[in-house]
């Protein structure tokens, strides 16, 4: 006997949710964000630095103008290099202790 609504075949299992062995999960769920994190990063570093070479740009000779520009474009250096370190930092426990977190393997059907 089928019951009330027909034959009904259960759900295929998606390890995506999952993470396929106990304790996965957590280390997808951190690397989803890492990769976010550091993408806003990386945005708000490109918009730092174009309004910073539009301050630069508009600052028509005035020092102190010029000078609030270049500490701009220094700040957006400084943290496209904190942003490439950390991924850099990350990739060496990666590897150190075998834990993909950059590149979480998904498995899937």
């Amino acid at each position: 006997m089928a019951g009330i609504f027909g034959q009904i075949a259960p759900p295929i299992n998606n390890s995506y949710f999952n993470a396929g062995t106990q304790g996965q999960g957590l280390f997808l769920f951190l690397s989803n964000i890492f990769k976010l994190t550091g993408t806003i990063a990386g945005i708000i570093m490109v918009i730092q630095f174009i309004t910073a070479g539009y301050m630069y740009i508009s600052a028509n000779g005035d020092i102190k103008k010029t000078e609030t520009a270049w500490a701009k474009i220094w700040q957006s250096l400084i943290g496209l290099v904190i942003i490439a370190s950390a991924f850099v930092l990350t990739g060496v426990v990666e590897r150190i202790t075998g834990i993909k977190i950059l590149n979480p393997e998904i498995v899937g059907p």
